[in-house]
C-alpha cells in the first residue's frame, strides 16, 4: 500500500512540476479550459435565478379560490377545515372587507368604488401549493373548483406553463452547450498532452527498456490532466462568482424599480466542487485519449 501511495504521490509531484515548468503555457491553457466551463455554468446559475425569479413573481405559484357571494361563515369555516386537511398547501383567507379596502386604496377604482350600492367582492382563499409544477397546479385547481360554495378559481396555467417550457428549452440548449465545451475541453487536454509525450518521447524509450510498465508512464499525464482541469474549474467558479457580484448591484436596482427585492444566489461551495471535479474528470479523459493513443507509436 506504502508502495503504491508514494507512486501517486510522485506522479502528482511531478505534475505539479510540469505545470510550473512553463507558467505561461500553463495560463493559457486554464484560461481555455476556464472560458470552457465558465459558460455552461454560468448559464446555469442564470436559469436557476431565473426560476427563483419567477417562483417569487405575484401570482406565479398562487390559486385564487373566490367563494359565492352568499357563502356564510360556517360554509367558509368548512373550506378552511379542507385546506388544513389538505397536504402541501400554505392559504390564507381574505374577507370580502379586506378586499375592498384594498381596491378602495386603488387611485383609479376608488371612485367606482364609493359609487357601488353594496360590496360587490366575495370572500377568497389565497391557496401556495408546495409542488408548483404547471400539471400539479392545474390538478389542485380542478379539485378546488369541485368544493361546495366555490364560485371561481383563478390560475394563469397558461403563464405558469410558458415559463416552464421556457425554462425546459433554456436547460435544453445549456447540456447541448456544455456538451459542446466538454468535447472542446477534451481536445485542448488532448493535444497538451500528446505534445507533452512527443516531448518526452527519448525518457519514454529509456523507461520502457529499463522495465517500466505502461501504467507507470501513463500515471503523470493522466494526473496532468486532472490537475490542469481542476484548476480550470476553480478558475471558472472564481470567474463566475466575480460576474455574479459586478451584476448584483444593477439587478437589486432594477428589482427595487418594480418595488421588489431580489438578489442574484451565488453558486456555493459545493458548487465550486462540482466544477472542479467535472474539469478534473474531462481533463482526465483527454489525457487517457491522448496517451492511449500517442504511447502506441513506442510499440
Amino acid at each position: 500500500m506504502s508502495a503504491w501511495l508514494t507512486q501517486h504521490s510522485a506522479a502528482l509531484a511531478a505534475a505539479f512540476r510540469r505545470l510550473l515548468a512553463a507558467p505561461m503555457s500553463t495560463l493559457l491553457s486554464l484560461l481555455v479550459i476556464g472560458i470552457a466551463l465558465t459558460l455552461p455554468a454560468f448559464g446555469y446559475v442564470l436559469l436557476d435565478n431565473l426560476r427563483e425569479l419567477g417562483s417569487r413573481a405575484s401570482g406565479v405559484k398562487q390559486i385564487s379560490v373566490f367563494l359565492e357571494l352568499g357563502a356564510s361563515r360556517k360554509e367558509v369555516a368548512e373550506i378552511e377545515s379542507r385546506l388544513r386537511q389538505a397536504s402541501g398547501l400554505t392559504w390564507r383567507f381574505v374577507p370580502r372587507e379586506e378586499a375592498l379596502k384594498r381596491l378602495q386604496q386603488t387611485e383609479e377604482m376608488a371612485e367606482i368604488v364609493a359609487s357601488l350600492p353594496r360590496n360587490p367582492l366575495p370572500d377568497a382563499f389565497i391557496v401556495e401549493p408546495a409542488d408548483t409544477e404547471p400539471a400539479a397546479l392545474e390538478a389542485i385547481s380542478k379539485e378546488l373548483a369541485g368544493w361546495p360554495k366555490v364560485a371561481h378559481v383563478q390560475l394563469d396555467s397558461a403563464w405558469v406553463k410558458r415559463f416552464d417550457a421556457f425554462l425546459r428549452l433554456g436547460r435544453l440548449a445549456l447540456a447541448m452547450l456544455a456538451g459542446l465545451f466538454a468535447a472542446g475541453l477534451v481536445a485542448v487536454t488532448f493535444n497538451t498532452i500528446r505534445l507533452q509525450v512527443m516531448a518526452r518521447a527519448a525518457e519514454i524509450e529509456v523507461a520502457r527498456m529499463i522495465g517500466a510498465t505502461d501504467a507507470f508512464i501513463r500515471r503523470p499525464f493522466y494526473y496532468f490532466g486532472a490537475l490542469q482541469g481542476a484548476l480550470g474549474g476553480l478558475l471558472a467558479a472564481g470567474i463566475v462568482l466575480g460576474g455574479l457580484h459586478l451584476l448584483a448591484g444593477p439587478v437589486g436596482e432594477l428589482a427595487a424599480l418594480y418595488g421588489a427585492a431580489f438578489a442574484l444566489k451565488a453558486p456555493t461551495a459545493i458548487g465550486a466542487a462540482v466544477l472542479a471535479a467535472g474539469g478534473a474528470l474531462l481533463g482526465w479523459l483527454g489525457a487517457q485519449l491522448s496517451v492511449s493513443l500517442s504511447l502506441r507509436k513506442f510499440d
